[in-house]
């Protein structure tokens, strides 16, 4: 594939990437260089693109990669170090005392409110949590993965619902 033809390949791809660019950063002139800096390494890298492979899939992979690398680069850049003798890390969170009995509140509201979930909502929402991929679930219950993705979503919505307390409470 020649550099023409592969750069008019990506340009095709820029509207379905933006979307998960804006997932990722969730702020338009952030997801605008996020897809810049991708469409880059795209073509600075198009040698090791396998022809016949999926594009979109190698465009996704080099986004998510490079928004993690910048995410990483963002955090240890907001890292002071104190260059007194004791070299204290400011931002370090081993410094950081938590107040152990709201957590162990908040478990506990967490497990009462999903064991008042109904049977058939919770068996799934507990496999998915636990790991559990969408078909799989839908195979060991016997039922449609649509059926599936809902009583998952219904599930995280009876959650959301009972839990709100500590969504204001959090910030």
């Amino acid at each position: 594939m020649t550099a023409s033809e592969f750069s008019h390949s990506i340009k095709d791809m820029t509207s379905s990437l933006k979307p998960f660019a804006m997932k990722l950063t969730k702020d338009v002139e952030e997801a605008n260089d996020l897809l810049q800096e991708t469409m880059l390494k795209a073509f600075i890298n198009r040698e090791k693109f396998a022809e016949g492979t999926n594009l979109k899939a190698w465009l996704y992979t080099i986004m998510k990669n490079t928004f993690i690398t910048n995410y990483q680069r963002l955090v240890r850049r907001n890292t002071f170090i104190d260059s007194t003798e004791n070299l204290h890390y400011i931002n370090s969170s081993a410094n950081i005392t938590h107040n152990l009995a709201f957590s162990a509140f908040m478990m506990a509201d967490i497990n009462k409110a999903i064991e008042h979930l109904d049977e058939t909502y919770r068996m799934p929402f507990m496999m998915h949590f636990r790991g559990f991929k969408y078909h799989e679930i839908a195979d060991k219950l016997q039922i449609p993965i649509g059926t599936v993705k809902n009583r998952i979503h219904i599930a995280r919505k009876e959650l959301k619902e009972k839990l709100s307390i500590y969504a204001t409470n959090m910030n």
